[in-house]
């Protein structure tokens, strides 16, 4: 990875700034991208611990103008683009017969328009290097969440749109990975939109039992240098992952029954 250049949306936290990290330590140039100023500079400063090669652009991904900028910025600073993850995420936890349609709006516009977005704009000099696109999507990607039905929904898009992009470019060189975290400690949670809109301000898991974002970014980086196609982690998300194939009934029930047992969930 030394000397490469990559570009990490949604960097200046958990997974994303692992990843943003676990890039730096390596050599490479990193872009990290991040809608708050302050956590950007923060997380920029860290990573220039490591490397001076750090450009930290404040972008809403959900706004293709900031995407087109961010593209830009990157090949201005650096001339090419080896690797983009599209890791900028937002969740949601209600019931869909009470949630206002606008969060469904916005996680789409977040997790499935941000990738689409960015990598529209990233594809020719990734093209050109023969480099990598990875989507940072989720197990609700592959099973649909109660409770979650917007962010299942995004990622699901996300997995369709990548695995469309990959079949395209078959015969050009160009790598594209979906990668599939399970639960994952991280402040997704607490940042995740309530029914009307409002963030959730806490996290209804226990985070410390989680898999660590640090795990996360080495088995993606290994996942990329070994060009593979998808990413799959955590035991709990490797086994949902087989059993939905195969006993997808029973898998609802037992689905339902954890997401259940959560803090102040919507189900009964």
């Amino acid at each position: 990875m030394k000397n490469k250049v990559v570009i990490i949306t949604g960097g200046t936290s958990g997974i994303g700034k692992a990843i943003a990290l676990a890039f730096a330590k390596r050599g490479s140039s990193v872009v990290i991208s991040g809608r708050n100023a302050e956590t950007l500079q923060q997380a920029e400063q860290e990573l220039k611990a490591f490397t001076p090669d750090i450009l930290a652009i404040q972008a809403d991904v959900s706004l293709e103008n900031d995407c087109v900028r961010l593209i830009n910025e990157t090949l201005n600073r650096f001339g090419k683009i080896d690797i983009l993850i599209n890791n900028a995420g937002i969740s949601m936890r209600a019931l869909f017969n009470e949630l206002d349609l606008d969060v469904l709006r916005k996680l789409m516009d977040t997790n499935f328009w941000g990738t689409v977005y960015c990598t529209r704009y990233a594809i020719q000099p990734l093209l050109k290097s023969k480099g990598t696109i990875v989507g940072i999507s989720s197990i609700a990607g592959i099973k649909g969440l109660p409770a979650r039905s917007g962010y299942s929904a995004s990622k699901f898009a996300m997995n369709g749109f990548l695995e469309a992009l990959r079949i395209e470019n078959l015969k050009t060189g160009l790598h594209v990975l979906i990668c599939c975290p399970g639960f994952t400690a991280s402040n997704i949670r607490n940042t995740a939109l309530a029914k009307d809109g409002k963030v959730q301000g806490e996290s209804p898991r226990d985070e410390a039992k989680m898999m660590q974002p640090e795990e996360v970014a080495e088995a993606l980086i290994k996942a990329i240098e070994k060009r593979k196609r998808t990413l799959i982690l955590t035991s709990q998300g490797k086994l949902t992952y087989f059993m939905n194939k195969f006993f997808s009934r029973w898998l609802d029930k037992k689905v339902y029954a954890h997401l259940a047992k959560e803090t102040d969930s919507p189900l009964k």
